[in-house]
């Protein structure tokens, strides 16, 4: 049996007018900025106006870690929300903007799949409402405006052998990762050493999902550490004098986006930073609004649960006084087998035994997760390969660990597929047993988190730290942000820093090869393993597919 592709469904969708979208959540035509008919900015004014409301109930969706077989996490959030919405739930849906980086390097975008899809998916992920746009100028803005500083006399006196502001680009380019800038003699400046994140990895991109208005975002800019003295003393944004231009350059941005689901239910879609460089969240003021318009809000965490959900319940709840009251760990039966072993070109062929011995990824993580206090409920996002049999090894391999799983077939069916898993996760929420506390207290020393997080997530020996590391920890505890929790850049694929060690690994190390202060999200990043926060195309990328046919129509985006 053929399926339509995702664009397909999606170009076939029957949207309604932004405005009654909004409707269903009580946002009247004034409060809302429309693009075009299908998405529009909720305004800050309605946004402070509902600030009374008590707060719906929040449900957090994750997954193993991702494997060539894929999983569907965004897909199952999505689905989720619609099926809420059918059991007769006011439900809303919050995920991430999509990066064109993956979308013409590998991975391809992030509005769902199947009928569990977020439109328009193509607008979506392309330029969207332009929030990375803004997220990247106001990025380069402060880098222009550092070396400008430089150039005309330095009177901040910046090392500039010590400039830690790197620039950006929403794209995913090896070569630029390490650069040497100003070359061209004494007119173009002072040349040193610099380098390009992508956007999704920029302090900005993380401050804006952080940030609970603009008041909060100009601050939190102003904070950003671009540099240091001779004295190793820190220069800030503020000391550039860049915080307000930058602010100006985010104010739509800040805004969140609202859109719509294949079956018409309320969607955000605002922020985006990579989960395994970056916090790998949307907006708190996305999910902060969601939760005072309706009963249930469905968001998601990039990649595995040691990466997206640690970093959801350790960073974003922490930061933003949220606490969820379910966790859904999302697998598949081919996920499994692929952890058990198999090949992916053999994945079609029921295999009982290897889906059993692959379900130690998945024990790992509802362990982790309900390790914070929270239920979970896992979802077995159905491919049309799966048989009963290795559907119910899940299942009574699920039971085992104090769980249910419930087999969703949201891709295929919509709503009607992922009713099931709605209602048990309502079920699970009513019993009222959530009692989340994140992983380690704000006192706890720099050091010490990370390795908590090495040992008790990943389940690792140690984290490696040489002297440099340690003393850089200690030289900023000394400065008052050892109450900062850490952002773990760490490969997503495994729970080690080896993207082939599948599975539940034990008997390994977590190398730490550098640390960055992130002053204005709140954070200190560790950069783990090879991990790149400037991800490079594959031998073949996506890109080489896309293309406008001779109806004008986008082709090869999925």
């Amino acid at each position: 049996m053929a399926y339509k592709s995702d664009i397909e469904i999606a170009r076939a969708a029957s949207k309604k007018p932004i405005q009654e979208i909004g409707a269903k959540l009580g946002i009247s035509e004034s409060d809302l900025l429309p693009y075009g008919h299908d998405k529009a900015k909720v305004s800050q004014s309605f946004i402070n106006s509902v600030q009374g409301n008590e707060n719906g109930k929040l449900i957090l969706v994750t997954a193993i870690n991702p494997t060539p077989a894929g999983e569907g996490k965004t897909t199952t959030t999505v689905g989720l929300g619609d099926g809420l919405n059918r059991i007769g739930k006011k439900a809303a849906v919050c995920i991430r903007e999509a990066s064109l980086g993956p979308n013409f390097g590998m991975k391809g975008g992030a509005a769902g799949g199947g009928y569990a899809q977020v439109v328009p998916m193509e607008e979506m992920n392309l330029h969207f409402t332009g929030d990375f746009h803004a997220i990247t100028s106001a990025h380069s803005l402060l880098s222009a405006m550092i070396d400008n500083h430089i150039y005309w006399g330095n009177e901040l006196e910046i090392d500039t052998r010590r400039v830690v502001w790197r620039r950006v680009v929403d794209m995913n380019d090896r070569a630029l990762r390490q650069i040497t800038t100003s070359l061209g003699g004494v007119a173009n400046g002072f040349p040193r050493e610099a380098g390009f994140d992508i956007t999704v990895a920029s302090e900005v991109m993380a401050i804006l999902c952080l940030a609970k208005d603009l008041s909060d975002l100009q601050k939190r800019l102003g904070d950003m550490i671009v540099a240091y003295r001779r004295d190793k003393s820190p220069v800030y944004a503020r000391d550039i004098k860049a915080d307000g231009a930058m602010t100006v350059l985010l104010k739509d941005a800040m805004q969140p986006n609202l859109v719509q689901t294949l079956e018409n239910n309320p969607a955000f879609v605002h922020g985006g930073p990579f989960a395994n460089i970056a916090h790998g969240c949307n907006s708190v003021i996305a999910t902060t609004t969601a939760l005072k318009l309706a009963d249930y809000v469905v968001t998601e965490a990039g990649f595995g649960a040691d990466l997206g959900a640690e970093k959801f319940l350790n960073i974003k709840c922490r930061k933003a006084g949220l606490a969820p009251s379910c966790v859904v760990v999302v697998a598949t039966v081919r996920a499994m087998k692929m952890n058990g072993g198999v090949a992916k070109a053999n994945l079609g062929a029921e295999n009982v035994e290897a889906v059993k011995n692959g379900c130690a990824n998945l024990g790992r993580h509802i362990e982790n997760v309900k390790s914070f206090g929270v239920p979970v409920v896992v979802a077995i996002n159905h491919f049309v390969t799966d048989t009963d049999a290795e559907v119910q090894a899940v299942k009574d391999y699920v039971a085992a660990q104090g769980a249910e799983a419930v087999l969703s077939r949201h891709w295929e069916l919509g709503s009607e597929g992922s009713a099931d898993l709605a209602t048990k996760v309502v079920e699970t929420i009513e019993k009222g047993e959530a009692d989340f506390a994140p992983l380690y207290p704000d006192e706890m020393g720099l050091a010490e988190k990370i390795n908590t997080i090495a040992t008790k997530i990943y389940r690792a020996d140690a984290a490696l730290m040489d002297q440099k590391i340690l003393a850089q920890l200690k030289d900023w505890e000394d400065q008052g942000y050892g109450n900062l929790p850490v952002c773990m850049a760490k490969t997503q694929y495994s729970f080690t820093t080896d993207p082939n060690e599948r599975g539940a690994p034990t008997g390994f190390n977590i190398p730490v090869r550098e640390v960055r202060l992130s002053a204005g999200a709140g954070f200190v990043v560790a950069i783990c393993g090879e991990i790149m926060t400037m991800p490079g195309l594959p031998r073949v990328p996506s890109a080489e597919a896309i293309k406008l046919n001779a109806d004008g129509d986008v082709e090869g985006l999925f």
